[in-house]
């Protein structure tokens, strides 16, 4: 392992000592994925773009006072107003 010092590096002899063998119930529990493959959240089809916008501090203070969403909320308020 090129970068990293004999004190972080793990050998498998240790860590295969101390993990349990694999029974017929774990595998069955088993969730094979392909190589290559994305894993997480579906792809959306219409996905949302990170901008960087400059708001005066108290607008900013108000929308975030309203509780959890205020991001969603605040993005059906401009769509509603955008020509």
């Amino acid at each position: 392992m090129k970068g990293k010092s004999a004190g972080t590096r793990r050998t498998s002899s240790r860590a295969s000592k101390e993990l349990p063998e694999l029974t017929d119930e774990m595998l069955s529990r088993a969730v094979l994925k392909r190589a290559g493959k994305r894993v997480g959240r579906p792809k959306s089809e219409n996905p949302k773009v990170a901008i960087s916008i400059r708001l005066p501090p108290e607008v900013l203070k108000r929308w975030r006072a309203t509780g959890d969403g205020w991001q969603t909320r605040m993005a059906e308020v401009l769509s509603k107003r955008a020509p």
